[in-house]
């Protein structure tokens, strides 16, 4: 998560640390340090983003598996279209790490 909250801060950033531990940073080729205390403001954004990917990545397999009855030779009933579109509002107005952990998936209607 170290290199990540640096590569934030300088996308161009080459580093490495052993382990997790933000005392072993190398930098290298020329690259600029970045202070101790920017990378550690920038740890919080970095576990968002995240927790935020494997919400996206759980919700999008979600909608996959029901994409087939989006197809235009079908008619989805309004269960169904109502859980799609929980599933897509589901990271709207999540701003922290215990937002996207206290989420709760829809129940997925039968079809």
């Amino acid at each position: 998560m170290i290199i990540e909250a640096i590569l934030k801060i300088n996308p161009n950033a080459e580093v490495s640390v052993s382990g997790n531990d933000i005392n072993t940073v190398q930098w290298h080729n020329g690259t600029t340090p970045i202070s101790k205390a920017d990378i550690q403001a920038q740890l919080p954004i970095v576990e968002f983003d995240m927790a935020m990917e494997d919400l996206r990545a759980k919700r999008n397999k979600l909608l996959a598996d029901t994409d087939y009855l989006a197809l235009s030779d079908n008619t989805m009933s309004a269960e169904m279209t109502t859980y799609r579109q929980s599933l897509r509002d589901i990271t709207n107005g999540l701003t922290t790490v215990a937002d996207v952990e206290a989420v709760v998936f829809p129940t997925k209607p039968a079809s």
